[in-house]
């Protein structure tokens, strides 16, 4: 790995990608997403602050939790160009992600509870799987995976919020509803 000067003030879109371990094109589309800023040199190169190591890494962190890159980008939008996030800036975005992360946390235990009789789909455990659903007779409650959704995910699919049925539907991507 390259040894980056601590003087430098700026850094390459190569340099940035070596020091931070996301590829080039990883950068790219976070730029392209309003997640991080480059300035363009006279000959139309990327240069990225310094700062910009500590945002990609905390676009990094908030992914492996889980949270959309929608979310991630509004939270960078609220904190000062060109300044790194602090542990303080951090606590308050982690403040402001703990339900939802709770939320997450539960479906996810409510899966591994349900899957404890499973022995795989295909299925010979049909008898007893807690997520077969024969003759859809859980679609009268609604739509959408009724046995893994927490309870505020279904009242907000009842209540016909579009957004809410995509995202509540496991392994669906949420985080470019806008684009």
């Amino acid at each position: 790995m390259t040894h980056l000067p601590s003087a430098a003030a700026e850094l390459t879109v190569g340099q940035l990608a070596e020091r931070s371990g996301v590829a080039v094109s990883t950068l790219h589309f976070y730029e392209s997403k309003g997640l991080i800023r480059s300035r363009r040199t006279s000959g139309n190169q990327r240069r990225y602050t310094r700062d910009i190591l500590r945002r990609v890494a905390f676009i990094r962190v908030s992914q492996r939790l889980g949270i959309p890159l929608k979310t991630i980008r509004e939270a960078l939008s609220r904190l000062p160009n060109e300044r790194t996030p602090t542990r303080r800036d951090w606590m308050g975005l982690s403040a402001a992600w703990q339900s939802e992360l709770d939320a997450r946390i539960e479906q996810l235990q409510r899966l591994r509870d349900n899957l404890t009789d499973c022995i795989g789909c295909g299925c010979l455990s049909l008898g007893i799987c807690q997520l077969s659903n024969p003759n859809d007779v859980l679609g009268t409650t609604g739509p959408g995976p009724r046995r893994l959704l927490t309870d505020v995910q279904a009242a907000a699919i009842d209540a016909g919020t579009a957004a809410a049925t995509a995202c509540a539907t496991p392994n669906v991507d949420c985080t470019d509803q806008d684009d």
